[in-house]
């Protein structure tokens, strides 16, 4: 199987890269589920945009104080520099965002924000911006989009990646031959046993990075998110009670109804505030009061949350809900330069597989959308300059270790796993 560019993941990061090539350019994109199990299509605050030159430092000082200043400066500055073209190109693809009465754009504020620079809909923002980016992608006449269709590897050959082997629907594996590939196949959230991120992804791109030696960056980096609805079950994939919640006016409480934080705290901060509290109450989760909101605006603001709270037996106009942390982003990854291009030739990484330094030790709320486009258009650009290798050529590749799935799962998983605690060892070693 022959393509120009082979996209792995179909996240806004994926099909923001595929919309932003020349029509000419053939194009893969896989997913190793269906179209709309991707974490994109789960992100509920929002989406910043710098609304004008007066707001750039308040911005760029927010999103390096939430970084705890380990941002790659450059990367921020790309991506602030760039948030409003992007958001002028998602309404054009008809992504609607809310407006107040005389249809202008209407902006939110979530922890960590000085003022209000989030655009959403709702509190499903990221299925509004990736849905609609998805039925775009289907227009176009040079992208083939296969379903249930897994990475197993890339293909390197003298120390550029060639392509890749993939097991595709019915369990064949193929081997595709490709000028180039993106790797834009989300987090680590399925290696957690509490995560707001679907089950299957489980880090992918990051072991075939380790496999292949090639350069990772704050693999350690992982991002809890500080409210989501409690279950027993752990089975079940951890429900997101937004930050915008909070935003708006929300209250943390403790088991007797008492607030003991300030909840606009960066979300690592606020996470160590919660857990310290859940430990001195003895409880397994806290309180997080909604009823602080206009019950109108609740219900419009939030609909999917008010939802899912009375789907699970609470009714938040006019009780708590039980709140806890759980792992949520991943703001290490493959390392990548400001086009997003690896350290593998022909190899892109972006999305939450990928990690340019934006957002530092901590990513502040909101930036992950934005973040995943801009950089997604960069890699989409750079990439073009690859397109050149009109060769057949065929790729020499044994398959017989692709074919016990679960064995190489296992081995994927672990690899990331012991990373990510090398990397918390010698980070503890030099504190």
């Amino acid at each position: 199987m022959k393509t120009d560019v082979l996209i792995v993941g179909c996240g806004c990061s994926g099909l923001y890269a595929a919309l932003n090539m020349p029509e000419n350019v053939k194009i893969t994109i896989i997913t190793k589920s269906d179209f709309e199990s991707s974490d994109s299509f789960l992100a509920q605050g929002g989406i910043c945009m710098l609304k004008n030159d007066d707001d750039y430092k308040s911005y760029f000082e927010d999103t390096m104080k939430a970084g705890h200043y380990e941002n790659d400066k450059k990367s921020v500055e790309i991506m602030i520099r760039s948030s409003q073209e992007v958001i002028r190109k998602l309404i054009r693809y008809g992504v609607e965002f809310k407006r107040d009465e005389n249809g202008n754009l209407e902006f939110t504020r979530e922890g960590a924000h000085s003022d209000k620079r989030i655009l959403f809909h709702e509190d499903i923002t990221g299925k509004e911006i990736t849905s609609h980016l998805l039925e775009a992608v289907k227009k176009l006449n040079n992208v083939e989009l296969l379903e249930y269709t897994t990475l197993l590897d890339i293909v390197e050959e003298d120390g550029e990646c060639k392509g890749a082997v993939i097991r595709k629907e019915d369990g064949a594996l193929e081997v595709i031959n490709a000028n180039c590939v993106f790797l834009a196949c989300g987090g680590i959230g399925g290696l957690y046993k509490h995560s707001t991120n679907f089950k299957h992804l489980t880090g992918d791109g990051v072991a075939i990075a380790i496999r292949h030696g090639i350069k990772l960056k704050d693999i350690n980096y992982v991002q809890i998110h500080p409210t989501t609805f409690y279950t027993a079950n752990d089975e079940d994939r951890s429900f997101l009670i937004s930050e915008s919640v909070r935003g708006e006016g929300a209250l943390l409480r403790d088991k007797n109804g008492n607030r003991f934080v300030n909840e606009l705290l960066p979300r690592d901060l606020l996470t160590q505030a919660i857990h310290a509290q859940m430990k001195k109450d003895h409880t397994e989760f806290v309180w997080e009061d909604l009823r602080t909101i206009p019950e109108d605006e609740l219900k419009v603001h939030f609909p999917n949350i008010v939802a899912h709270c009375m789907e699970m037996g609470f009714d938040p106009t006019k009780e708590c809900i039980p709140v806890v942390p759980a792992q949520h982003y991943f703001m290490g990854g493959i390392w990548v330069n400001h086009e997003s291009h690896t350290s593998m030739k022909r190899l892109y990484a972006i999305g939450e597989t990928a990690c340019n330094g934006v957002h530092g030790r901590n990513r502040l709320a909101s930036n992950s959308l934005l973040e995943s486009l801009v950089f997604a258009e960069r890699a989409a650009n750079d990439s073009m300059k690859y397109m050149d290798n009109t060769k057949e050529q065929r790729l020499e590749v044994e398959l017989n270790e692709y074919y016990d799935s679960s064995r190489l799962e296992d081995i994927y998983k672990n690899s990331v796993r012991k990373e990510i605690e090398k990397a918390d060892i010698a980070m503890t070693a030099t504190a």
